[in-house]
């Protein structure tokens, strides 16, 4: 892919509490550019899924789910708002129930296979960084930069826990074993498994502050696209 000022795509890969999402964020306000939530967007599956009383099981009723589904995200001060069919799932989609029922709604083909048009029209003709599990080996094997943000499970774990502070019906332990439980899950499913791309940039964000990891980001971005003291990319 030949990279352009105008068009490129980030993508911000790796297990879930490294910090992809509050990092990728900050980094597409920085720069101006488009984000896009992956695993927000299967939340949203698992939310509508939820509501809807549809068993995981039942193929029909899936196919039919996301072949109506309709997610879209907005930008609201420092926040990223979710729509799910109409409605703002923005809190719904961070509990603990629905963080397992994305896990298993993850690795259904018939979900994934379907979701993938959408994540590439979202960043389609624009710069945008993307996060998620397989943006950078499936959703866009082509980008031209690719971090892979990973941390231990115990600083992830605690990470988690901050997030879902308002939920009574967790603890360090509970939380520290769910990730476990969604590492395992997510390298091990038959398709789009979690891994590092071949040509991505490993950025372990354990003993690092939102700022460091940003800082990092940004300078790999400024060394390969040769941005330095220009103007916002995203007009």
């Amino acid at each position: 892919m030949k990279t352009t000022e105008k068009n490129f795509v980030i993508t911000v890969d790796g297990p879930s509490g490294a910090g992809k999402s509050t990092i990728s964020k900050q980094i597409a306000t920085q720069l101006n550019l488009i984000y896009i939530d992956t695993g927000a967007m299967y939340r949203s599956v698992a939310w509508a899924a939820q509501k809807q009383g549809i068993s995981l099981t039942d193929t029909a009723a899936l196919d039919q789910l996301m072949s109506n589904i309709k997610i879209r995200f907005q930008a609201a001060d420092d926040k990223n708002l979710v729509f799910c069919n109409g409605y703002d799932v923005t809190t719904e989609i961070r509990t603990p129930q629905i963080d397992q029922l994305a896990s298993a709604v993850s690795g259904i083909p018939l979900v994934r296979d379907a979701l993938l048009p959408l994540q590439r029209k979202a960043a389609q003709g624009y710069p945008a960084i993307i996060d998620g599990r397989d943006a950078g080996t499936v959703i866009f094997p082509e980008a031209e930069l690719k971090i892979y943000l990973d941390a231990d499970l115990k600083a992830r774990a605690r990470r988690r826990l901050k997030d879902q502070a308002a939920s009574a019906q967790i603890n360090l332990q509970s939380v520290t074993q769910a990730i476990a439980d969604r590492d395992a899950a997510d390298s091990s499913r038959a398709q789009a498994p979690l891994r590092m791309a071949d040509d991505a940039i490993l950025i372990d964000s354990t003993n690092l502050s939102i700022e460091d990891v940003c800082e990092k980001i940004l300078q790999l971005f400024h060394a390969r696209f040769n941005k330095h003291d220009e103007e916002p990319v995203h007009e």
